[in-house]
């Protein structure tokens, strides 16, 4: 390649650098219809409606009432990418199959996230009924991130899908995966059905996969079922299948028949929920781990 070649291959590529990364900030920037009050040129407006209605990226915003603003000292016209807009007055945001709402919602174009707060909850409906059933999830916080289609929750978040609920400090919610990760003394339980006594499973951490019924825990987990209590380092369990394997140092003690069983050393055990029965089993098995990573991780 010669020279002007070369220089020719670098102008372009300098170029279009910023023409992608500005294409990338424009999925962030915010559009409120009305007509609004305010001062035009520097901000803020306040747009009032019945509802207010914006949207950004796939986010649509219904609210009473939306504040657009500049930093400070930066014209409006020219702070786009920078700009914030609050969201005040039953507020309610879609976007796909996922329905949330709150009482106000501070977006930042600069971050791309838009923050719920008041009560906040979400609905996510499965696309196909036989896909299982809807997910319902409530927090004092709820960020939907614009970049891409995940929510995290944070402050007593609860958890719920047909007989499964779950308890955390946080959660992040995946909606194209339909994966859900909970941190912070987490707990799912899974109501007694039929002759199935209640299920209640603890961790350090807990992964569900809400359309398949799968969950994936891992730290000091527990598992409690009746007079049975089962403990290891992880369990994967299908609620489909009504089966759960526990792996690492897995040991069950019913509590009513005094009876222990242990798993060996190369094996694991596992406990089936509808027949109320452990049985350790001398073979190794693995948690299909992968199925419950988060986008981006290793």
């Amino acid at each position: 390649m010669n020279r002007t070649k070369t220089l020719s291959l670098l102008a372009l590529l300098t170029v279009a650098a910023p023409v992608l990364a500005q294409a990338d900030a424009t999925n962030r920037l915010i559009t409120i219809q009305g007509g609004p009050r305010g001062d035009v040129r520097n901000g803020p407006l306040t747009f009032t409606g019945s509802p207010v209605k914006a949207k950004v990226s796939t986010l649509n915003i219904e609210a009473s009432q939306a504040v657009l603003a500049a930093p400070k000292g930066t014209p409006l016209i020219e702070a786009k990418g920078k700009r914030t807009a609050n969201f005040t007055g039953a507020v309610k945001v879609t976007r796909g199959r996922l329905s949330a709402a709150g009482t106000a919602l501070a977006y930042d174009e600069t971050t791309g996230q838009g923050v719920l707060n008041g009560n906040a909850s979400a609905t996510f409906v499965p696309e196909k009924k036989e896909d299982g059933d809807t997910v319902t999830i409530r927090a004092a916080q709820m960020s939907l991130d614009v970049d891409n289609n995940v929510s995290t929750s944070t402050g007593g978040v609860t958890l719920s899908t047909g007989t499964q609920n779950g308890q955390a400090d946080k959660l992040v919610f995946d909606e194209d995966r339909e994966l859900a990760q909970l941190t912070g003394k987490p707990s799912l339980t899974r109501a007694a059905r039929g002759n199935q006594k209640e299920l209640v499973i603890t961790g350090q951490e807990v992964r569900a996969l809400t359309k398949t019924k799968t969950l994936y825990v891992r730290g000091g987990v527990k598992l409690v079922q009746g007079t049975t209590t089962t403990t290891g380092d992880a369990v994967y369990y299908d609620d489909r299948k009504n089966v759960a394997y526990v792996v690492g140092n897995a040991v069950s003690v019913d509590s009513k028949s005094k009876v222990t069983v242990k798993a060996p050393a190369s094996g694991y055990l596992e406990q089936r929920t509808d027949l109320g029965r452990v049985r350790a089993l001398n073979s190794a098995y693995k948690v299909p781990a992968e199925q419950f990573k988060l986008r981006g991780e290793k």
